[in-house]
């Protein structure tokens, strides 16, 4: 997919001071105690995750990512001299999408490599760069290539060589490498995602029950993400979604019982919306989606949004737009800067209601 053809309303500073290197446990907080900012047209509040319920209403369903993240990073020599080597998704011919990045702490992408290349893995087997992917051009930079088709070449095979010698795709930013299971929502089942569908990682086992006993509503489904843009104006890649029949039939009821679909996060907004029809009903739906959400495709079932914080430019920008307005987003963002709020995959969170008020759940805490 080549660059996009939009770019994101909303401009703010860039976030490099505000990026959380660690995870919420590691900084002495539990999962569900990160920040919350929450933005209606009426005004924005300040608070933590685990009183997202006070904004939410009996009868609203949140759309939750089942996906499991696994161990796509690995140490290599490229050219002679040390790399880090992602492995992302899997595709249909036994290849797998590919990038390559700066040693150490995979701070910068490579984009000069070539087809036919080989990248030796630590402690052994083969990546042989088959062509860049999508295709020739499809990096945001006319520099070269961001990512490749590869073949990973190990005796058991790529899945079993990853659980085995691989650890989770981080970038500079972090402190530290954490473990797999730092990088797990509460809703994990279903291994695929190269890197960590974060939306979801603030919910705990204890909020779940608290939201779903004030009659709050949870719809899974399940999409693989890739390795994630971190450069301005490159759109997102093709991942592979399901959205069953049974939640399929939540959302279209709770729609019509006047619920609010509330996707917690971009990847749940991109795998219910690959699945809607034109006036919204959603029908089971499985698949490779190359979907991008913005204002020329705006959103047709999502009405509410459990987020991150994104990078100025970056595509997630866009789909947050389409669900929220450019005004309400860059309100958001702006008094997320002004705060303080912590970016990235360990970071604070965002809910953004675009058109009611909040309806006072108060579950208990």
């Amino acid at each position: 997919m080549s660059a996009l053809s939009v770019r994101p309303h909303t401009v703010f500073a860039s976030s490099d001071d505000r990026t959380a290197s660690a995870p919420a446990e590691a900084r002495g907080i539990p999962r569900d105690g990160v920040r919350l900012l929450v933005a209606t047209p009426e005004r924005i509040q300040h608070t933590t995750f685990r009183g997202i319920g006070d904004f939410l209403r009996r009868g609203d369903m949140l759309v939750v990512n089942t996906s499991a993240t696994v161990p796509g990073q690995l140490d290599g020599h490229w050219r002679g001299r040390p790399v880090v080597v992602h492995v992302a998704n899997g595709l249909g011919d036994g290849t797998r999408v590919v990038e390559l990045r700066t040693a150490p702490a995979a701070a910068a992408p490579i984009l000069d490599a070539s087809p036919s290349e080989l990248v030796s893995l630590d402690p052994g087997g083969l990546v042989e760069l088959l062509q860049p992917y999508p295709r020739w051009g499809s990096s945001p930079t006319a520099m070269g290539n961001r990512l490749w088709r590869g073949r990973v070449r190990v005796a058991d095979g790529p899945a079993a060589y990853l659980r085995r010698h691989g650890r989770p795709i981080s970038y500079g930013y972090l402190k530290q490498d954490y473990p797999i299971e730092a990088y797990q929502s509460v809703f994990a089942l279903h291994a695929g995602s190269a890197e960590m569908p974060s939306a979801g990682r603030p919910f705990t086992p204890g909020l779940v029950a608290r939201l779903v006993a004030a009659g709050v509503g949870f719809a899974p489904i399940t999409l693989h993400t890739g390795v994630s843009s971190q450069d301005a104006g490159e759109a997102p890649q093709e991942e592979w979604f399901e959205v069953a029949a049974t939640t399929a039939d939540l959302v279209n009821a709770a729609r019509r019982r006047g619920g609010r679909i509330v996707a917690v996060g971009t990847t749940a907004t991109r795998a219910l919306e690959s699945a809607a029809g034109p006036d919204g009903t959603v029908s089971p739906s499985s698949g490779w989606t190359d979907l991008v959400i913005s204002t020329e495709r705006p959103v047709r079932t999502v009405g509410g949004l459990v987020t991150g914080w994104h990078n100025p430019e970056a595509s997630h920008l866009l789909l947050v737009e389409a669900v929220a307005g450019p005004d309400l987003t860059q309100q958001a963002y702006d008094e997320a800067v002004a705060q303080g709020y912590l970016w990235h995959e360990f970071g604070d969170s965002c809910l953004l209601l675009p058109s009611a008020a909040d309806g006072g759940l108060s579950p208990s805490r």
